[in-house]
């Protein structure tokens, strides 16, 4: 027996899943608790079950992962990634390319990025007019491109990285429109029959890029200079048979991480920022942390509140509202139901997150929540879970502690209206709808204490 659901017909339940995903999934979630059934692949749509449930989720990410199947899921992003990239594989190979890739991405390496990190925030907020009304979400966005170019490409300022840089903005934020983007999803389209046709010009745009990448990998290559990148870590990697990785190898991850970290980061950036605003006792005490610890990037990566204040950000509005789904590969039994080979469950990130019976007054946004108690990761998901967790998930914890943390440091902002704010679809992420916007009010010393005003 499956968890119960809406009876709409399959076609309906797919629009509203793709028109009103938030509404439609937290409605659900009243209704009918920790579990329930849609039918939102299309008419023929096979049950896809949604779970909140912590102890559920926890076994789909661990004790259930070798009966369940990731099947052909992450496919929409291959014309993007490529064949090498870390989420095309599956089983030992991307066991294997894993472990090539943590190194760079957690552990005290993560510290080292942090000045540059703290600079690229300085040096893009020194921009901002005084008192004007500002775009956050697109400000935050310069930001987290500039900093992958520069803590994971390894690229300097140049000619090089300005025509890189202007190519990728331009590419990601074509993907985002979704008539640009569906033709990922529907591999009819892809047809390449010149500039004059839309695969024709992205795949020109590819070509492009990936010459420049393929530049400044070659390059890295030949230098003997030290560097404090993520591409330095990677070029210096073997396998099991102590191989480094190829050229394509290496653009494919690359593009992983550009594609994964970079405006997943800057909505969950956009979203810590509008909280604070909305809630002035909170910002005082983050602040007081800071003017404590002083311009320590290490300090400020380690800071408690500031680590609360990300998580509660991400926890109320998670980058993504599920965890990369899983196919029933063999009939198995879970929470009480029986679910048949070929059943999808959907770790869902966002009706989890919202639980009362985990978090107490789930609409409120109480930083607290992370002082107090540690979450599992069948709890507090907003990087998924398991061997499918992902990869650049401390690097984008730090970011958002750096940047956030030199922007409070920077300057005192106002949000420009106080509408009702709702979590507008953006590619993969959500971010506050268009109408929430910023300005700066008054400059400060970067080493002073700050204050941010909501009017």
């Amino acid at each position: 027996m499956l968890p119960p659901g809406p009876s709409q017909p399959a076609l309906i339940q797919t629009l509203r899943i793709i028109t009103q995903p938030v509404s439609f999934l937290l409605s659900c979630a009243d209704r009918y608790g920790d579990w329930f059934t849609l039918r939102v692949l299309g008419p023929q749509s096979p049950p896809v079950v949604f779970v909140s449930d912590p102890e559920a989720i926890l076994a789909i990410f661990g004790t259930l992962a070798d009966q369940l199947e990731l099947g052909r899921i992450a496919d929409v992003f291959r014309p993007l990634v490529g064949n090498e990239s870390l989420i095309m594989q599956n089983g030992d190979r991307h066991r294997q390319q894993r472990q090539i890739l943590m190194p760079a991405l957690q552990g005290e390496r993560l510290f080292d990025y942090t000045p540059a990190m703290r600079a690229i925030t300085e040096a893009a907020i020194a921009e901002w007019p005084l008192g004007q009304s500002l775009d956050l979400r697109r400000q935050m966005s310069h930001i987290s491109l500039a900093v992958i170019l520069q803590v994971v490409f390894g690229l300097t300022p140049g000619p090089r990285y300005c025509d890189l840089y202007q190519r990728l903005d331009h590419l990601l934020e074509a993907i985002t429109d979704p008539l640009y983007s569906l033709q990922f999803f529907w591999p009819a389209l892809q047809q390449d029959w010149g500039n004059w046709s839309p695969w024709g010009r992205f795949c020109r745009q590819r070509e492009a890029i990936d010459a420049l990448i393929t530049a400044e990998i070659q390059e890295g290559r030949q230098s003997q200079q030290p560097r404090q990148d993520v591409l330095e870590l990677l070029l210096a990697a073997r396998d099991r048979e102590g191989q480094p990785l190829s050229d394509q190898e290496l653009r494919d991850q690359l593009m992983t991480l550009l594609l994964l970290g970079h405006e997943t980061t800057a909505s969950a950036l956009t979203w810590a920022v509008f909280w604070l605003l909305r809630h002035p006792d909170c910002l005082a005490r983050l602040q007081a942390e800071l003017a404590a610890i002083g311009p320590n990037d290490r300090a400020i990566a380690k800071a408690p509140y500031l680590d609360a204040v990300c998580r509660e950000a991400l926890r109320l509005q998670p980058i993504a509202l599920i965890a990369q789904p899983r196919r029933v590969a063999t009939s198995l039994s879970l929470g009480g139901y029986d679910f048949a080979a070929g059943t999808i469950l959907v770790p869902c990130v966002m009706t989890a997150h919202r639980r009362a019976e985990t978090y107490p007054n789930p609409e409120q946004f109480q930083p607290d929540r992370f002082l107090e108690r540690r979450f599992s990761n069948g709890e507090f998901l907003p990087f998924g879970g398991g061997q499918r967790s992902c990869i650049g998930m401390a690097l984008s914890l730090v970011e958002m502690k750096v940047v956030l943390a030199t922007l409070l440091r920077r300057c005192q902002l106002a949000e420009v209206s106080r509408q009702p704010v709702r979590p507008l679809r953006r590619g993969i992420t959500f971010v506050p709808s268009h109408h929430f916007r910023i300005q700066v009010q008054q400059w400060h010393n970067p080493s002073a204490q700050t204050a941010i005003a909501s009017v």
